[in-house]
């Protein structure tokens, strides 16, 4: 099964998922979860917005960096320009905060709550260039189910 018809059988199973569950946490651990499983990605996971930073939220993989300013890395980056980055080599870009020497790529894809970014999904792989469109455009959907 290629990228894109993985993502298109797991669109289905996360609205399933996140159907008639309030909880945001939990609605995040499932996702996470189900992304890790299926991808095999060497870190994924969620940022929450806690006034000026970003604190750590449900993951799988590698122990991770608990708080995130604002504009700093590509977590804090995506959350400050309100849009989808996907870094092909974290190590040339500028400011990239390393919580792994073993992450090579990165994609981070801000979740939305009336127009207000509430959290951010984050992803790295060891590979490099590991992300395209194809990624941003599945999982800005799956976002937009949370």
């Amino acid at each position: 099964m290629n990228k894109e018809d993985k993502y298109k059988s797991l669109l289905p199973q996360i609205e399933a998922l996140v159907a008639g569950e309030r909880d945001l946490i939990a609605n995040m651990a499932n996702v996470v979860a189900l992304l890790h499983e299926t991808f095999g990605f060497w870190w994924t996971g969620f940022y929450r917005v806690d006034r000026d930073e970003l604190v750590l939220g449900p993951f799988q993989g590698h122990v991770a960096c608990l708080r995130i300013p604002f504009g700093r890395g590509v977590c804090g980056t995506a959350w400050q320009r309100r849009e989808t980055v996907i870094v092909p080599d974290v190590h040339e870009f500028a400011g990239h905060i390393a919580c792994s020497s073993a992450s090579n790529s990165e994609i981070v894809v801000p979740v939305f709550c009336d127009d207000t970014v509430i959290a951010l999904l984050d992803i790295d792989s060891t590979d490099y260039d590991t992300f395209d469109e194809t990624d941003k455009f599945y999982l800005e959907q799956m976002m937009r189910l949370l």
